[in-house]
């Protein structure tokens, strides 16, 4: 069976850190996209960023850029996201998912989801 297991959400302070884990099985992990995408409460599910594992490209949207760091342990088939200089505005479900077609990160083409993890930032 397919699983994608996010991890490592918690409340932590603005300025910092967290690192949210994505532990996948089930699939030819590089064969996929690892995206990451998060949905604050009464808002869209948007993308965060990505990486091919295959070749460690990595790809990100928004004002998470500089802030924000995704990598992979090919070898543990599990993608991080690193998240630094966390702002309130950052405080939303986190989901990991994998895109087949690649880093799109349009919902629309994630073929499988993870459950979400939770981050709270206190300003």
């Amino acid at each position: 069976d397919v699983q994608l297991q996010a991890s490592g959400g918690g409340f932590v302070q603005a300025g910092g850190s967290l690192r949210l884990s994505c532990a996948a099985s089930g699939f030819t992990f590089d064969d996929y996209a690892i995206v990451w995408f998060r949905q604050a409460p009464g808002k869209e599910r948007e993308g965060v960023g990505c990486i091919n594992p295959s070749d460690g490209s990595t790809y990100y949207i928004g004002d998470v850029k500089g802030r924000f760091t995704v990598s992979s342990d090919n070898a543990k088939e599990t993608a991080y996201l690193n998240m630094n200089s966390l702002k309130p505005e950052d405080t939303a479900v986190y989901y990991c998912g994998a895109e087949r077609i690649g880093c799109t990160l349009n919902s629309y083409h994630v073929d499988f989801w993870g459950q979400g993890t939770q981050v709270t930032v206190s300003s």
